[in-house]
């Protein structure tokens, strides 16, 4: 006898015979005989009876045919069987129109989810098509119940979920200094250690290109100039010896002499050892120079992924006060100062200038020289961004400026924003460590909950109490995940969990990964804490004392929750200011059609990414960063701050370095500056002129406006989904 039925969604249930009595009337009634109570009683008895304890509905529908044949009516057999098919198209219509648009490229929200992707090739239609039919599986049989509902009900989204059911972790901190010093498998073949710099550069490449298809987010490199630093030398020594091939003399005195800085100089006015030593010098300036273009070259050429998808790579930078160090650091800034191909901006990788009072900022530091050029590189080409090192909560207790290894103890940023440096299971660092996976909280759907209660303490006391609870769900579904994830074995990442990943180089291709996985962290993302406040208290932090403060009551709570996950579940647990690019505007779609159209809420197309005062705000970048900065002390899993500035930057770098002083001044933990810059594809014109349809030096209509989506580079806004075009066009300047 039948006592539970298993759903198409994997939920258990009690069995109800009145269902089945109630698909054979409705059968019964759409012929021209009608209704036969004592038939459809005697079908649903034999069922209920014959039945296994447990059967799943197909199985329970596939008996209700057999019984409607076997008996007189089969009129009504022929009515079950087409109402069965017609159920199982109608389930199935929606991934059908879904496929349909992919197929017919049409430009919407599916289809331009990512604006790093060009989901109209065949290579990134096949990811779509499977992206798209991988997430109502995640739905079925990966997610508990309460999971799942807090899902479809718009309260949580689960980042990467089409990457579930693979295992993969989001992203990592390379120790590039591990593989150029030992080489590297990458599954397809295998490197040996690189001894000049034209090596070390690609295997640079290599390393984030093989692990980008091993993981589902972004790949970095935390000290970029130190890593390469010994490739230079090496360098220099072989050009030193190329000398002395062509000579026949030896001078193995200049192969440790000591060099201030790898800077060309002409040849005319010196003699001797010092000529040797400078032509040496000048070869290898011009080595490097092109192993840095070649390396951004391809970090923006080589698809890792269908769709036209390059490596989402970073690199940080500025810290090595070496000669060698230096040299990386300033051929790298005149490579992309000078732009790609026909004079563009390169996309990737996103590059980041580490700020250090005593080494990289002040007038007096040994790179300040280079500082100065990184702000000029940025007022052209966006890039590089800026962590800031001496933030407090970016500080290390071991960090010494006479350490030649002092990189390890200096925070790394990846991607849109991600920040991992705190490590409850090992050392605290950047390096080999990475996140695991991140879910974010619809904070602005809980305040809209509460927004009818008329008493203000009752209803921010109602919406802390909702927060609360879905804290709790969001710490349980990532502890979830991480369970599932650390099943994976490490032979499914070969690079990743052979090499990168800290720890994995003691495991077996056969172990599992959960000796090694903990070493990441776990983040718990919000988004809209503007429209939240505006939803709560009727203004947001930008324009209310009291707004500001309830906003750093309501990040800290979630910061000082995470800690305690952290503790009951032995996770590194982060609060993550969200980078929001589709889900910017699917949270506010949802949230409309259930409240409506609230004024400072809901009237706009997209919620204000994270922390972020609303882009449509006016205000100062002073206010802008005495507003936003106390929430990046509270977001340890990664943040960002932006100003949007007008006018062509590139005549103005000191407008860069007023945007870093702010950062210095505030603690802000990573910031970057947005601000016009267009480049006409046919004839390489570029200037800052707000809103260009026509070049002005050839007259072409072919103009390719670059902006910063989230925290990366896109060429063209062609890709870019209905919610960031609307944010986008809402930004205003902040003078």
């Amino acid at each position: 006898m039948i006592q539970t039925v298993v759903k198409r969604d994997g939920r258990i249930v009690g069995f109800n015979e009145e269902k089945i009595k109630a698909a054979i009337r409705k059968a019964m009634m759409s012929t021209d005989t009608g209704e036969d109570d004592a038939l459809l009683c005697q079908i649903a008895d034999r069922i209920a009876y014959k039945g296994k304890e447990q059967m799943s509905v197909e199985e329970i529908q596939d008996m209700v045919e057999m019984e409607l044949m076997k008996s007189s009516r089969k009129d009504v057999a022929k009515r079950y069987i087409a109402y069965r098919d017609k159920r199982s198209i109608a389930r199935r219509s929606k991934t059908r129109d879904m496929f349909l648009e992919i197929i017919d490229t049409k430009n919407n929200d599916v289809t331009r989810e990512n604006a790093n992707m060009n989901a109209d090739t065949p290579a990134g239609m096949m990811m779509k098509f499977a992206s798209e039919t991988t997430k109502p599986f995640v739905d079925d049989y990966l997610l508990s119940t309460e999971v799942r509902e807090a899902v479809k009900n718009n309260y949580i989204h689960i980042h990467d979920k089409d990457y579930y059911p693979t295992k993969s972790l989001t992203c990592v901190q390379h120790p590039l200094d591990k593989l150029l010093k030992n080489g590297l498998f990458a599954g397809h073949g295998e490197s040996r250690p690189a001894k000049r710099i034209e090596t070390a550069s690609i295997l640079g490449c290599i390393s984030m290109e093989t692990t980008q298809n091993e993981m589902h987010g972004g790949q970095a490199i935390p000290a970029f100039d130190f890593y390469l630093a010994p490739y230079v030398r090496l360098s220099y020594k072989e050009e030193v010896m190329r000398i002395e091939e062509l000579t026949g003399e030896k001078y193995e005195s200049l192969y440790d002499a000591e060099i201030d800085d790898y800077v060309t100089r002409d040849l005319d006015f010196l003699q001797g050892l010092e000529r040797i030593k400078q032509h040496a010098i000048n070869q290898t300036v011009i080595r490097v120079h092109q192993s840095m273009e070649a390396f951004i070259h391809n970090m923006n050429t080589i698809h890792s992924r269908g769709g036209n998808q390059v490596v989402f790579s970073s690199i940080n930078y500025g810290t090595d006060t070496s000669a060698e160090g230096r040299c990386i650091i300033r051929e790298l800034l005149c490579s992309t100062y000078r732009g790609v191909g026909n004079g563009g901006t390169a996309i990737f990788p996103i590059q980041i200038w580490k700020k250090k009072r005593g080494v990289s900022y002040l007038p007096e530091d040994r790179n300040y020289d280079l500082y100065e050029l990184a702000c000029q590189v940025s007022a052209r080409r966006f890039f590089p961004n800026f962590v800031n090192l001496d933030a407090p909560f970016n500080h290390h207790e071991k960090w010494d400026i006479n350490d030649p290894e002092r990189y390890k103890y200096e925070v790394a940023t990846m991607g849109c924003r991600t920040r991992v440096f705190e490590n409850r299971f090992g050392e605290k660092t950047s390096i080999g460590r990475g996140n695991i996976s991140f879910s974010t909280i619809n904070i602005v759907r809980l305040a809209l909950e509460c927004r009818e209660i008329e008493n203000k303490e009752s209803r921010i006391n109602a919406f802390m109490a909702k927060l609360d609870e879905l804290m709790v769900l969001t710490a349980r579904q990532l502890h979830e995940r991480f369970n599932f994830q650390k099943t994976a074995r490490a032979k499914q990442f070969p690079l990743l969990m052979s090499t990168l990943w800290n720890g994995a180089e003691n495991l077996k291709p056969n172990d599992t990964i959960e000796s090694v996985i903990n070493q990441g962290t776990l983040g718990i993302g919000f988004i809209g804490l503007a429209e939240c406040l505006i939803a709560l208290i009727g203004k947001h932090h930008g324009e209310s004392e009291e707004a500001q403060e309830l906003g750093l009551k309501i990040i800290g709570y979630m910061r000082d929750r995470a800690n305690e996950f952290s503790e009951e579940y032995h996770h590194n647990y982060s609060i993550l200011a969200t980078p929001a690019e589709g889900l910017s505007g699917r949270f506010t779609r949802f949230d409309r059609k259930k409240f409506g159209v609230i004024e400072g809420v809901t009237d706009k197309d997209y919620y204000t990414n994270s922390n972020h005062i609303p882009v449509y705000y006016k205000c100062n970048a002073r206010h802008k960063a005495e507003i936003e900065a106390p929430y990046h002390k509270l977001t340890g899993g990664g943040h960002i701050f932006y100003v949007e500035i007008d006018g062509d930057a590139t005549h103005n770098p000191q407008s860069i370095m007023q945007i870093v002083d702010l950062m210095d001044k505030y603690d802000i933990g990573y910031g970057s500056v947005n601000h016009n810059r267009n480049r006409c594809l046919d004839c390489g014109h570029e200037d800052a002129t707000n809103g260009l349809e026509t070049c002005p030096k050839c007259g072409s209509t072919n103009i390719d406006k670059l902006q910063r989506i989230t925290g990366y580079l896109v060429g063209t806004t062609d890709r870019w989904n209905s919610a960031k075009l609307a944010e986008l066009k809402d930004r205003v300047v902040h003078n």
